[in-house]
Formats: C-alpha cells, sequence, structure tokens
C-alpha cells in the first residue's frame, strides 16, 4: 500500500456498532436469544438486499426463457441450453473468480483498511476480462461443440446463434462481479438491489418492446439479456465511482497492475470451487440431451433447473452474507464470532429450504405454467418435482457452508472435494442410473444428488464443525499481512 492510502486509512473513523464487523466483548455475555437477534440483524442486512438484487437478477434470466418458451418449444430448448451451458459455464467460472474479493474485501473491511478493498476490484477487473477474452471460443464456436456433445442438430445450431449474440453479456461478467462484491463488502447492499430493481424494470419492458412489438423471435430475448446486464454494471458503476464510496474508492489506481499473479492463483482457486459446482448441474442437461425424446427431457428439467436457480438466489445470498460475516469477524480477530455467524446463518438457511421443500411438494402440478403451455413438458416436470424438492433442500444448506469457506479462505480445499464428489461420485453414479438402470432423466438426476451434493454437503459440515476458529483468525491476520507485503 503506498504512503498516501495508509495515511488516508489513519483518519478515517472507526465504524460504528452498527456497520462494525466484530462483536462486542459483552454481547458474548447476553443471553443466547439476544446474541441471535443481533447476529440475525447483521446476517440479514446483508442477505435481505443480497435476496432482492439476487431474485431480481436471475428473473431477468427466467423473464427471457419464459418468452422464448411460449415461443415454441425449439425456441424454449435452445434459449435454455444456451443459458444453462454456454452462459452457465462462463457464468460459474467468473463468479467463482469473482468471489476471491469476498475473502480479500471481507477481510480488509474487517480489519479496517478500507483502501486496498477498490485496489482489489480493479485487479479482479483486470484478471477477469483477460478470462472473458480466453473463454470468447466457446460462444463463437458453441454450436459445433453442441453437436459434438450429443445436443439435437436443430436445438445445437439455434443455441449458437443465440450464444453469439450474448457475447456482450459474458464481457458484463467481468465487471458486474467484482463490483457486486466489492459494494457487499462494505455492506453497500440496498445500493446493488436498487440498481437490480431499475435493470428488471428496464428488462420488462425492452422484453415486450423486442419481442411482442418489433418481433425479433429468440434473438431478441438474447438482445435484452445484453442490454439489462449493462444496465447493471454502469448502475453500480455510477454509484461506485462518483461518491457512494469515500472510504474505498479513491480513483483508478496503477496499483491494481501489481500482484497480479498472486491476485490470479487466489481468483482461480475460487472460480475452480465455485464453477465445479455450477457445472456440475449443466452437465446434468447434456446428460439429459442425450435420452431419447431429448427435447421435451431437456425442455422439462431446464423448467426445474430454472426453478432451482430461482429459489438458490436465496442460499446464495446467505452464501454472500456468510462469507462477508465470517470474513469481517475473522479479519477483526474474532473467532467466536465467525463461528456464531456460521450457527446463525446455516440454521436460517434451512429453515427456508424446508419451506421451499413444502411448496413444491403441494404445486408440483403447477410448477411449469409460467415457462410452457406443453402438455407434455408439464407432465415432465411433475414427475421431476420430488429431486426439485430435495435438491432445493440440499442446495439451502450447501452454498452456505461454501460461504463460510470462501469467507475463512479455504477455496483451494473446497475446490477439491468439489471435484471428487461431483465428479468421480456423482457424475458416474448419474449416467449408471440413467443408462444402466434405464431410469432417464430421473436416475441422472438422482445419482448426482443423492452421489455428489449431498456428500459433499456432509464433508463440508464436519469440516466446519471441526474447525478450530480462533487459529482461522490468527490465519486472517497473517493473510493480511502477506497481502499488505505483495502490495
Amino acid at each position: 500500500m503506498n504512503g498516501e492510502g495508509a495515511v488516508e486509512e489513519s483518519k478515517v473513523p472507526l465504524l460504528g456498532d452498527h456497520f462494525g464487523p466484530k462483536l462486542e466483548a459483552d454481547d458474548q455475555d447476553q443471553s443466547l436469544t439476544k446474541r441471535v437477534w443481533i447476529e440475525s440483524k447483521k446476517l440479514w442486512e446483508i442477505v435481505g438486499p443480497a435476496i432482492f438484487s439476487r431474485l431480481t437478477s436471475y428473473s431477468m434470466l427466467v423473464i427471457t426463457q419464459a418468452f422464448a418458451g411460449h415461443l415454441g418449444d425449439l425456441e424454449l430448448a435452445a434459449i435454455s441450453i444456451a443459458n444453462n451451458v454456454i452462459v452457465g459455464f462462463d457464468f460459474g467460472l467468473l463468479l467463482g473468480m469473482a468471489s476471491a474479493l469476498e475473502t480479500l474485501c471481507g477481510q480488509a473491511f474487517g480489519a479496517r483498511k478500507y483502501y486496498m478493498l477498490g485496489v482489489y476490484m480493479q485487479r479482479s477487473w483486470i484478471v477477469l476480462f483477460l478470462c472473458c477474452v480466453l473463454l470468447l471460443p466457446l460462444y463463437l464456436f458453441a454450436s459445433p461443440m453442441l453437436k459434438l456433445l450429443g445436443q439435437p442438430k436443430d436445438v445445437a445450431e439455434l443455441s449458437g446463434i443465440v450464444s453469439v449474440w450474448m457475447i456482450p453479456l459474458h464481457f458484463s461478467f467481468a465487471f458486474q462481479f467484482p463490483l457486486q462484491r466489492f459494494l457487499q463488502s462494505q455492506l453497500k447492499n440496498t445500493v446493488i438491489a436498487w440498481v437490480s430493481l431499475v435493470a428488471l424494470l428496464v428488462h420488462v419492458m425492452v422484453s415486450w418492446l423486442l419481442v411482442y412489438r418489433l418481433q425479433l423471435g429468440v434473438i431478441g430475448t438474447a438482445m435484452i439479456l445484453n442490454f439489462s446486464w449493462w444496465v447493471l454494471v454502469f448502475g453500480h458503476l455510477g454509484y461506485t465511482i462518483c461518491g457512494g464510496c469515500p472510504l474505498t474508492w479513491n480513483g483508478f489506481s496503477i496499483e491494481a497492475f501489481s500482484g497480479l499473479w498472486e491476485f490470479t492463483k487466489l481468483s482461480a482457486a475460487s472460480g475452480v470451487m465455485l464453477c465445479l459446482e455450477n457445472w456440475y448441474y449443466r452437465i446434468l442437461i447434456l446428460m439429459t440431451g442425450n435420452l431419447k425424446n431429448a427435447e421435451i427431457a431437456v425442455d422439462a428439467l431446464s423448467v426445474c433447473m430454472t426453478i432451482n436457480g430461482w429459489e438458490i438466489m436465496i442460499p446464495l445470498a446467505f452464501f454472500a452474507g456468510t462469507g462477508v460475516r465470517v470474513a469481517n469477524e475473522l479479519g477483526a480477530g474474532n473467532g467466536k464470532g465467525a463461528k456464531f455467524a456460521t450457527v446463525v446463518s446455516v440454521t436460517t438457511s434451512i429453515i427456508i429450504g424446508l419451506f421451499f421443500w413444502v411448496l413444491i411438494m403441494i404445486f408440483h402440478n403447477q410448477l411449469a405454467w409460467i415457462f410452457t403451455s406443453s402438455v407434455p413438458v408439464l407432465k415432465a416436470v411433475s414427475q421431476l418435482s420430488v429431486l426439485l424438492a430435495f435438491t432445493i433442500l440440499l442446495n439451502s444448506v450447501q452454498p452456505v457452508l461454501s460461504g463460510v469457506a470462501v469467507g475463512s479462505g479455504w477455496q483451494k480445499y473446497v475446490a477439491y472435494i468439489n471435484l471428487g464428489c461431483y465428479y468421480l461420485i456423482g457424475v458416474p453414479l448419474g449416467f449408471m442410473m440413467g443408462w444402466l438402470f434405464h431410469l432417464g432423466v430421473l436416475g441422472i438426476w438422482a445419482g448426482m444428488i443423492f452421489g455428489g451434493t449431498a456428500i459433499q454437503t456432509l464433508i463440508l459440515a464436519i469440516i466446519t464443525i471441526r474447525c478450530d476458529w480462533e487459529k482461522e483468525a490468527e490465519k486472517a491476520a497473517l493473510y493480511l499481512k502477506k497481502w499488505s507485503e505483495v502490495e
């Protein structure tokens, strides 16, 4: 860090109790109910706006898929493949790489090293933009790749056309994800929510204009996603550089180009950790595309994955909230606070997961109405609803435990766990149940969630329960010192 930045930080007043990440000593002596209430308030200050912003952002994808679904089964399959495989592959990697900021910015904010948050974000922009350039062939050659993976020719060709039109969306991720984590780490979550609401309203209006009025079809839906996601980028960027973050944004800095290799290694570990999870369910869709009557199977599974993706925005908000709370507490040297934040977050997310599990079991026949009027697809979705309910229940735990890993800097270890559970156990088991036991998409999905996701969740739970949080707090102090030396 340069001398000017250090002087500026020394003049910054300590944040008050409302924003300060560390539990006060007397909080530790209060009743359990009172402590849960205090921690829940701190958690929901992050999670509440994060749920709203993530739901609105994901709703853009859902609205796009709904518009495409009412154009026809082929259009629904094409936009589903483009969203869930091509964009999903890319989304998972870049989102994971940006989550390195949750560790660095969260712990720096907890240690009151405010100046470095802006530098870290700019480094993330550079690393993610270069990654976007390297991933560009994924969009340019989507059609032949999908055919090679066994997708129906007509679906692969239309998906390839849609993917090319989604290249601007691809590059928006490089800026949007770091901006969101930068603001989130310093508890600027209300701003994220408001910008997301504006982008969603714009998305709905432009969808109506391009699809219904101008009759641009499935290409119009891709154009809409591009426009709406760049509204998110410029909204968050405008707030940041126009005075919304005076403590953490000091303008563009040449320091952003130093320590890039160390930053890339941490980003890569974070990317591998999250993208292995994200790609897991994309593989499920690709495997389903090789079944008989693939178009209906892909449509039904894509509807279920979209509903699952919609609901998982809530656990992912807890992923973000838990990562920030744990990183803040560890950065402030408070291991007990980090442990308590973990317990409260996991318990709250499980309760919400049980609620949605019950909801899906009750309304299983009506789940697909918003996406399609095709009777075969409606029936297929109803048959898959039990697996959807259990997936949602498992996902109420697993992302929160991953948030603990991000807040603690365990990304590299979790990446190995994900690789083993998902790809050495889950995918082979899904393949065996789908083809060898002739259970089709039900067997593929069941094998993957009970063979992969359930085991991975159990391992993460054991690691979290056995964690020595005071040692983690000491490691966080050494971690921040190391990154200060990198500067």
